[in-house]
């Protein structure tokens, strides 16, 4: 009778602890939904678009204000022997955030997509890193939307322990009148460590158009190191799925981010095979080159001149090998003047920015 009154006590408190677990992870993580409203900030007095207006809008995955001075944990690959670092130093935020909010002035683009902005995260002394820039860009750039693709208030693991927040960030000289954020599948894990993975998602924003539809922009960060999963595939096609219903409005669009995925062609097998295994072989944006139109372009991306194209260069690599980055139009959207921005004139400051690079358009509203 003993025995059996400690199974059930024993059992009862293994149900409480496990019940009191679940609880608390749930309470510490992120969980939205597939769908949902995103506030606009700013903006209320900020002109509306006119049909036949030329843009230029401007894509940047800014690492979070880390710069390129160090190789991060979580880079690292078997036979790497230099220094790790566990976070950027307040002194390398400073510097990266000054640079960047340069950078934004200089290009002046009319819409602005930033991925990698963290806000509230230990690692970079839990700032709001796009409010952070907001302060040192001209008033015009104040109309924002925002959705965090990674939070959590605790990650347990031992090269964290503690908050982390990044987000999406669609800045714009321009009215917004509406957003949504779009929940994107998720890489396959583990029950307990999907829920302080990233969540990627697409962040959509409706910029009304005078006389005419709205231009929708979207922006967007793929999983990386997808390589022996479905997960690019998926994300692809739940991006496609988007597109195919906004062109069934008739709304003018773009979306742009880091896809973490090369162009279609070549760009796979001039890597070496310790940066393949991170990826697969099946190029998961073949369809979106095929139906749309994308900066670079993919003889742009995969030709004799790629290199002009690459937008991507690990922390632990001396240079620039591959493209990741792009901008996407429709075909009937008339493409101007694009570019990678690659290096400032007589200096190499520019290089310590960011291990992606800014990718660049000129496009025009139709009438």
């Amino acid at each position: 009778m003993r025995f059996k009154r400690f199974l059930v006590f024993g059992c009862g408190i293994t149900v409480f602890v496990a019940v009191a677990l679940t609880l608390l992870v749930y309470a510490i993580t992120y969980h939205p939904r597939s769908v949902e409203p995103v506030t606009v900030h700013g903006g209320s007095n900020a002109p509306v678009l006119r049909m036949g207006q030329k843009l230029k809008i401007m894509t940047w995955n800014v690492q979070y204000l880390a710069g390129k001075e160090h190789v991060f944990w979580y880079e690292t690959t078997a036979g790497y022997q230099g220094p790790v670092a566990e976070r950027p130093s307040p002194a390398d935020l400073a510097r990266t955030r000054a640079e960047v909010a340069r950078v934004i002035a200089e290009e002046k683009p009319d819409i602005l997509l930033l991925q990698e902005l963290d806000d509230g995260s230990k690692r970079t002394d839990y700032a709001n890193q796009l409010a952070e820039l907001q302060e040192r860009l001209p008033p015009e750039y104040g109309t924002h939307v925002e959705a965090f693709y990674h939070r959590a208030k605790y990650v347990p693991h031992p090269r964290i322990q503690g908050a982390i927040g990044m987000k999406l960030a669609i800045v714009s000289k321009y009215r917004i009148k509406a957003a949504l954020r779009h929940q994107l599948p998720l890489m396959p894990k583990d029950i307990f460590s999907r829920q302080f993975y990233f969540k990627r998602a697409l962040l959509e924003a409706r910029l009304p158009v005078e006389g005419g539809p709205d231009l929708v922009v979207m922006n967007t960060h793929f999983d990386a190191w997808t390589g022996g999963t479905d997960t690019s595939e998926r994300q692809a096609q739940a991006v496609a799925q988007l597109l195919a219903q906004i062109d069934k409005e008739g709304s003018t669009w773009c979306l742009g981010g880091d896809f973490n995925i090369l162009p279609p062609g070549p760009a796979y097998s001039r890597l070496p095979g310790s940066e393949q295994v991170e990826l697969n072989r099946t190029n998961a944006l073949s369809s979106l080159f095929e139906l749309y139109q994308s900066v670079p372009g993919q003889e742009e991306a995969s030709g004799g001149e790629s290199a002009r194209w690459f937008t991507h260069w690990r922390n632990r690599l001396p240079q620039p090998d591959r493209a990741y980055d792009f901008l996407f139009f429709p075909r009937r959207t008339a493409i101007g003047t694009h570019y990678v921005r690659q290096r400032d004139a007589g200096s190499s400051e520019f290089l310590r920015i960011s291990d992606h690079f800014p990718v660049i358009s000129e496009f025009t509203l139709p009438q």
